[in-house]
């Protein structure tokens, strides 16, 4: 695979990181996943930013601007699909992307 290639892959994998932890962000969607009546952490939603920030910045990096914007702009509505589709059908499958030190106390 060539170094745009993983580029991309990084890209793709940080986008779903980013739209997984902005989900999880949402009071609702908190207590979909974890079934619990705690609320996340207030810096998940930074984190999501950071993620999607880095995302940009991968695409960027595998493409000429131009190509990379578009691409970007393609990638977010699949991944934000995934999301919710995984919100819709199994929330468990976020509780992965939610490492032990993001969880509320």
């Amino acid at each position: 695979m060539s170094n745009a290639g993983l580029w991309l892959l990084a890209a793709a994998a940080s986008m779903g990181l980013a739209t997984s932890w902005l989900a999880l962000s949402l009071p609702a969607h908190w207590r979909q996943v974890f079934s619990a009546d705690e609320v996340a952490p207030g810096y998940l939603r930074t984190l999501g930013w950071l993620a999607l920030s880095v995302s940009v910045l991968c695409c960027f990096k595998a493409d000429h601007p131009s190509m990379a914007v578009l691409v970007w702009f393609t990638l977010l509505p699949v991944v934000a699909l995934a999301t919710a589709m995984a919100l819709s059908y199994r929330p468990a499958l976020l509780r992965t992307v939610c490492p032990v030190f993001m969880r509320a106390r």
